[in-house]
């Protein structure tokens, strides 16, 4: 481990923000400024399409021959802010590692589009890669930070859609608990660079728009049935006040017999896989995530895919 690496990482992340709640736009573009420093890997292949009913960014890998499968990554950004494109470090890095081709979503986003819009546009990108012919066994859900919880919210929808499972899922730093219950909370508060229970309850409050968080399909990690769920990776940062959204979500995945790894790196922030290329515990969990998912997909024969 990097010391230095970590406090850079740290202190970079750290930087005074405005007093009191930030409007949306504020919030949005702050974190397009911030995403746009992060490094994405060379030569990957962009191309804008469709899946579902919403704009999707498709992402090949450059200069080697795609391995046939197909993760459906969905951006983090607290179901507010955010896009495929301020998540392409992530992308890219699981793209670029793996041989797999990505679709991420534009799914809609609160205040605009509150509670269930993201996961009705996340399942609908799911329906969208079956009915063109794509073997469940070839797919892995993976996200980030809300991201991250709609890859296991997203099975859930397609668990009580009658649709099968993906291969595996992985999740960064995932926000599984709207309730916000979870013992780091209160003792990540001041460690965390990035979050308060105050700007945490902010965004949750556009995306809960009143419903209550008492629901499985809102805090997975404290209600949801995890009955039959593909293999799963959590990755979460030792210094995160999310932290025990994985915990507890790993547990609740034990207990149902599911086979997963919970993944904690310390001295961490949330999502300390973005830094990949500056913090090497990003590019070692990254390799980890890699690992996992080439023997958890199911890669197809020779047939050709058909793209959506």
């Amino acid at each position: 481990m990097s010391k230095e690496q970590r406090a850079r990482i740290d202190a970079m992340v750290r930087q005074p923000r405005p007093d009191g709640p930030q409007s949306v736009e504020a919030i949005r573009a702050g974190f397009r400024a911030m995403m746009a420093e992060v490094a994405v890997p060379d030569g990957l292949r962009t191309t804008p399409t469709t899946l579902g009913d919403r704009p999707t960014l498709y992402v090949e890998p450059g200069g080697r021959t795609r391995t046939g499968g197909t993760i459906l990554y969905f951006h983090g950004g607290g179901f507010v802010f955010g896009s495929p494109e301020t998540a392409m470090s992530l992308t890219g890095n699981l793209v670029a590692r793996t041989g797999f081709r990505a679709y991420s979503p534009d799914y809609r986003l609160a205040p605009e589009h509150p509670f269930p819009a993201a996961v009705e546009d996340t399942l609908s990108a799911y329906r969208a890669l079956l009915d063109s012919g794509e073997d469940p066994a070839a797919i892995a859900f993976a996200g980030d930070s809300a991201g991250g919880g709609l890859s296991v919210t997203t099975c859930l929808a397609a668990r009580e859609a009658g649709l099968p499972m993906p291969a595996a899922i992985v999740a960064f730093s995932p926000g599984l608990d709207a309730t916000r219950t979870g013992e780091s909370m209160d003792a990540k508060a001041g460690v965390d660079p990035f979050f308060t229970r105050e700007s945490l309850g902010h965004t949750g409050a556009m995306y809960l728009a009143g419903a209550d968080p008492y629901q499985p399909m809102l805090s997975p990690a404290v209600l949801a049935d995890l009955t039959g769920f593909p293999p799963m990776l959590l990755q979460a940062g030792g210094n995160e006040m999310l932290l025990d959204d994985s915990t507890r979500l790993a547990a609740r995945a034990r207990a149902a017999g599911v086979d997963v790894i919970l993944d904690v790196t310390a001295d961490v922030p949330h999502v300390f896989q973005a830094f990949a290329g500056v913090l090497d515990e990003a590019d070692q969990a990254l390799d980890r995530a890699a690992l996992f998912l080439t023997q958890h997909v199911r890669v197809p024969g020779a047939e050709p895919v058909r793209r959506p």
